[in-house]
């Protein structure tokens, strides 16, 4: 796995796990709740997640962007999936074990597929 390819997963997950308190702390912590300008704040070192995990991507896949597109959404329902479950306590129904397999196999395919 090249370095480019560990920093893309890295920060992609950093950045997906940033988005999901961000947005939805709301509902497990009163500060959260209370401070909406602040955690808009959070967006700017987020947005700089992003572009440079899509940077990383587009130079491990050799100047292709749909593989780190693909791999930022992928990481994005996994992370999603394991805080919902921790913090909100929402289980993982037989539709959203199918998502999970898929959102996998895209990491998977991106990742290791020459």
């Amino acid at each position: 796995m090249s370095k480019a390819l560990l920093y893309t997963l890295l920060i992609f997950t950093v950045t997906q796990v940033a988005v999901w308190y961000q947005t939805n702390g709301q509902f497990i912590s009163e500060w959260f709740k209370n401070n909406t300008f602040i955690l808009s704040l959070f967006g700017i070192p987020i947005s700089f997640g992003y572009i440079y995990a899509t940077r990383f991507a587009f130079e491990a896949f050799d100047g292709m962007l749909w593989p780190g597109r693909l791999l930022g959404f992928a990481l994005g329902i996994i992370s999603f999936t394991i805080l919902t479950n921790y913090h909100m306590g929402e289980g993982i129904t037989p539709k959203i074990a199918v998502s999970l397999v898929l959102a996998t196999a895209l990491v998977c395919i991106q990742a290791f597929w020459k």
